[in-house]
């Protein structure tokens, strides 16, 4: 089953403006513009409930590869095709492969604070936004390991620059949006980005999406990860 509406797979819908819905699952009322053609809405904090599970895969994981470790992540039951737990899982990756690869880190406190970052982008801030979330997270990151905060210097500008650097790769690919796609552009935006400002060298490898066929607007040929690219 292709991975649409996590109620019923059916395709989804996006509205010019948010709307009151109730959400399937908790069934909160919440402003949103996203719901499948079939009415159904399900809120961000139900769509990644188990994200807590990252943490405890991180803090267990030996791998210097972001690459590695997120498709660990999104091999994880609670993963969707797409959603805002890769807001969450691009920053936890990273994180985890650069104290990993000798990065000087508190590692389950800067997990903890990405959680806690992540989870303020909503589902769709690729579209309504302009600013696709997995990119945003590869600068929270950066924000984390150099202590970026509204009024330093260097730090600062060094995690507006990786949120750029991925945005610049993820945005030349054009649309529609995949959380998959994005996500691996990204990290690897940010494996070179952090050696050359911060002197860490991540691992990287060659590697196929094996996703393509649970999205059903899969690019195909013009996605640098699609089988036979």
């Amino acid at each position: 089953m292709k991975d649409e509406c996590v109620i019923c797979k059916a395709p989804l819908e996006y509205l010019d403006k948010d709307e009151m819905m109730e959400c399937a699952v908790c069934h909160k009322n919440v402003s949103s513009k996203t719901r499948c053609v079939n009415g159904h809405f399900v809120c961000d904090e139900c769509h990644t409930q188990g994200v807590g599970s990252v943490v405890s895969y991180c803090l267990n994981c030996d791998s210097k590869n972001p690459i590695e470790i997120i498709r660990a992540l999104m091999a994880l039951p609670f993963c969707h095709t797409h959603g805002p737990e890769h807001h969450i899982l691009v920053g936890s990756a990273l994180l985890t492969a650069y104290k990993n690869a000798g990065g000087d880190i508190q590692l389950a406190e800067a997990l903890m604070e990405m959680q806690s970052r992540g989870k303020s982008v909503p589902g769709g801030a690729c579209g309504f936004w302009g600013a696709c979330g997995a990119a945003i997270s590869s600068g929270m990151f950066v924000s984390i390991i150099s202590k970026a905060t509204p009024l330093t210097e260097t730090s600062w500008g060094l995690s507006n620059l990786m949120t750029s650097e991925s945005l610049n790769a993820i945005g030349k690919i054009g649309g529609p949006r995949c959380c998959k796609r994005n996500s691996y552009l990204a990290i690897l935006s940010a494996i070179d980005f952090v050696k050359q400002h911060f002197g860490v060298e991540m691992e990287r490898n060659d590697f196929v999406c094996t996703h393509s066929s649970l999205n059903n607007q899969c690019i195909g040929k013009r996605c640098p990860f699609f089988v036979g690219n």
